[in-house]
């Protein structure tokens, strides 16, 4: 169904796939889409290898616009430059915590007031839905400060990114990337029925993911196939190639583009987007639509996945495999139990959920309605809810019996929210299998605490699979095993109910309007410079093959005191390892001691093993991990890291750009090793790293340093830090991006 070509192929007037042709690859490369969007967005105006970018539009959500707008203020805001939409769909349900939600969201619109942006009010619309109606246009780029950025399938190329590199676009400054790669996505054939975009996307992550083929790469999507696909379709696999790593993904466009844009009132921001005649593309993916199956990704990522006919053919041997693999990541401190989901050979789940960006959209409602449509999901354990995924979607299921066909059938139907997703709403019960069509399933995503002894699991399905699940007492079920034609109206967009509640501010700021304040919003504490020379001490070391952003920092709960720095960084790594605050508090007292002109013991003792001096010598928390990062574009993952006093992470490699963006960008130094390079190493154990400071601003990329045990062994470990910019090494310097603004001013 899906091919890998690793070489590079020519694409010939966006038809033809050949070897060979008369243009360089370099020069062939500028004529991809994905080059003509990039090098109008460079303001430097060059073909460099090296990228400046400026976007044509921002948007984050309220776990993440209050830091950027606290950080951007303290760097020197004045007015929003650009149109910055803040929506609401992530803390909105305002019980945790008590008042804190609402007030961040009253904080949001006071902002977009004082500032002049965009303010969605919770429930209206998941952020990326609200970026789609109202944000969008055929060869713009978007940045938000959330993972899932991606509206290639629009014509737009989208960004995920953390909160720092939103404030560098509020402050007028650039997006500072590499020239990327870019991969020819090209779509052959047609979809049987029963197959949805998130079978499409499940296939392509499992393809490309664990290989890091198309890591911090633009997917460029082109091919027969692409016809075939309505705007739902599309919209739902391009949302999902965030899971793959890359970095933005674009979309040849056509009439079906062009009819969207129409519906939505914004007939200007539509035009053709192709390759030119000769167009280089350094990889290539080749999916064959036709042959795609239904598809279920298992715990824990959306790579681990079989099609549902595979898990049908032998549950067992696939259910035990997770078991073992939950036991691996959490020892005794859970006890998985998803054999006696086989009952008669069956596979049976709990609970089905159709949600946020990827699942709410109004083909896949219809199409589940269809599928459930004078049925019943049953009154037995299996329960269902669908987030219709903007107010918009929600009115349109509404007017044409959608709605009416989920709510008979015993579907609860939820306000747009993207709490499902990352385990703030329908949290399965202990010990359940959730299949849900979201974005991710990684471990803890759901909302257990295996810390606590709970444990619960979510499977990756398309909507189209969930209804006939659903239909079919719980029993895990293909929909392309299912007879159906769905005949619902096709969706049109009736925007009024924007125009009654949505607040557009963009170039009518006004500085005299005050911020409001919750006791909750807190100021960012004292970051300090770097330096001559860093001691840093092993807080926290995991060896698993991948750490996600999620155990970083928990979302959930935890999310509710995002404003509160000190506050929400009590949350980090706590569900992977408990023990990290502590120590890291520790430590942070250690140096403040220090910086009075006070030792302790210990500090003392490994100083003078080093060599150095206590006064020029910094003293810092330090994470090592195999691979981290992967996943959300949530900052609040490094600033908790800084918050605690850390002052460098050490891998082999950063499983996405955007955490290493995050990293920098709150002082916290990327550092590496060569790979096969072994860290035997333990929390307590000190890296000394000798002339740090003056490494990093003469541009220099490795440096040898100590490791000194906890026994007060001294042995060599050379680290890395490349790939580094002029701004990023002087950012690092200078102890954060707000740091660096502020020695500006």
């Amino acid at each position: 169904m899906i091919t890998l070509n690793a070489e590079g192929v020519y694409l010939l007037n966006g038809k033809k796939v050949v070897s060979e042709a008369p243009l360089s690859k370099d020069e062939a490369r500028e004529n991809t889409i994905a080059y003509q969007i990039l090098r109008a967005h460079d303001v430097d105006g060059s073909k460099g290898k090296k990228m400046r970018i400026r976007f044509d539009a921002m948007v984050s959500h309220d776990i993440t616009y209050v830091g950027i707008i606290q950080t951007a203020r303290a760097s020197g805001l004045e007015t929003f430059p650009l149109p910055y939409a803040m929506t609401n769909c992530h803390n909105s349900l305002c019980a945790v915590g008590g008042t804190i939600n609402e007030d961040d969201h009253v904080f949001g619109l006071s902002a977009a007031k004082k500032y002049g942006g965009i303010y969605v009010p919770a429930n209206q619309a998941v952020i990326h839905q609200y970026a789609r109606e109202a944000l969008t246009a055929c060869g713009n780029m978007i940045l938000g400060s959330d993972s899932h950025t991606r509206y290639g399938s629009l014509g737009n190329m989208g960004v995920g990114e953390g909160g720092g590199e939103l404030v560098k676009q509020l402050l007028k400054n650039t997006w500072d990337i590499n020239a990327p790669e870019v991969v020819l996505v090209w779509l052959e054939g047609k979809p049987k029925r029963g197959i949805g975009p998130h079978d499409v996307a499940i296939s392509l992550v499992k393809a490309v993911f664990e290989s890091g083929f198309v890591k911090n790469k633009v997917l460029e999507f082109a091919g027969p196939g692409v016809k075939e696909l309505p705007i739902d379709f599309r919209n739902g696999i391009d949302v999902m190639t965030t899971e793959t790593t890359c970095l933005s993904s674009i979309w040849v466009t056509d009439d079906e583009v062009k009819n969207y844009f129409k519906m939505h009132n914004r007939p200007e921001a539509y035009k053709e987007l192709k390759p030119g005649d000769v167009a280089w593309y350094d990889s290539m993916v080749t999916i064959d639509l036709s042959t795609q199956e239904s598809m279920i990704a298992l715990p824990y990522h959306p790579s681990n996945a079989v099609s549902i006919h595979e898990l049908q053919a032998d549950p067992e041997k696939v259910l035990k495999a997770i078991e073992e693999d939950t036991k691996k990541r959490f020892g005794d401190k859970v006890h998985p139990d998803l054999l006696s989901k086989i009952k008669n050979g069956k596979v049976y789940a709990d609970q089905g959920i159709i949600a946020g960006c990827s699942g709410g959209t109004y083909d896949n409602l219809s199409e589940a309605a269809t599928i459930l449509k004078g049925k019943s999901i049953g009154n037995d354990y299996f329960t269902m809810s669908a987030y219709p995924q903007s107010t918009p979607v929600y009115l349109a299921t509404t007017r044409n019996h959608i709605a009416e066909e989920l709510l008979e059938a015993g579907v609860v139907i939820k306000p747009a929210f993207c709490g499902p997703c990352f385990g703030a709403g329908d949290v399965p019960s202990n010990n359940g299998l959730s299949i849900r069509h979201t974005t991710r399933n990684f471990p803890n995503r759901e909302g257990s605490k295996p810390g606590q002894g709970q444990i619960s699991m979510v499977a990756l399905m398309d909507a189209r699979s969930i209804a006939a699940t659903a239909a079919n007492g719980g029993v895990i079920t293909a929909a392309t095993d299912v007879e159906y034609h769905d005949q619902h109206k096709p969706y049109t967009f009736d925007g009024r109910i924007y125009e009654k509640r949505i607040y557009n501010g963009f170039g009518k700021a006004d500085l005299s309007q005050e911020l409001r304040y919750g006791p909750n919003i807190k100021d960012w504490p004292t970051m300090y410079p770097m330096q001559e020379n860093m001691l840093l001490e092993l807080a926290a070391v995991i060896h698993d093959p991948v750490t996600t952003t999620d155990e970083l920092i928990p979302s959930g709960e935890t999310s509710s005191y995002r404003s509160n720095p000190l506050k929400l960084s009590e949350f980090a790594l706590s569900r992977r390892v408990p023990e990290y605050v502590g120590l890291s508090k520790r430590i942070q007292a250690d140096d403040l001691a220090r910086r009075e002109g006070k030792l302790t013991p210990a500090l003392k003792k490994t100083l003078a093993i080093a060599g150095a001096s206590a006064d020029t010598t910094s003293f810092g928390s330090c994470v090592f991990a195999n691979k981290p990062g992967d996943g959300s574009a949530r900052e609040q993952a490094a600033s908790c890291q800084k918050v605690l006093g850390g002052d460098a992470n050490i891998c082999y490699e950063y499983a996405t750009k955007r955490y290493r963006s995050n990293c920098i960008n709150w002082g916290i130094v990327p550092f590496t090793l060569a790979p096969n390079t072994p860290f035997e190493y333990e929390a307590g154990d000190y890296v000394f790293v000798p002339g740090i400071r003056a490494a990093i601003l003469e541009g220099k990329e490795e440096i040898d340093a100590q490791v000194i045990t906890a026994k007060g062994e001294v042995k060599p470990i050379h680290l890395y830090f490349q790939n580094l910019t002029a701004d990023e090494r002087q950012i690092l310097a200078d102890g954060c991006l707000m740091n660096y603004y502020k020695n500006r001013k």
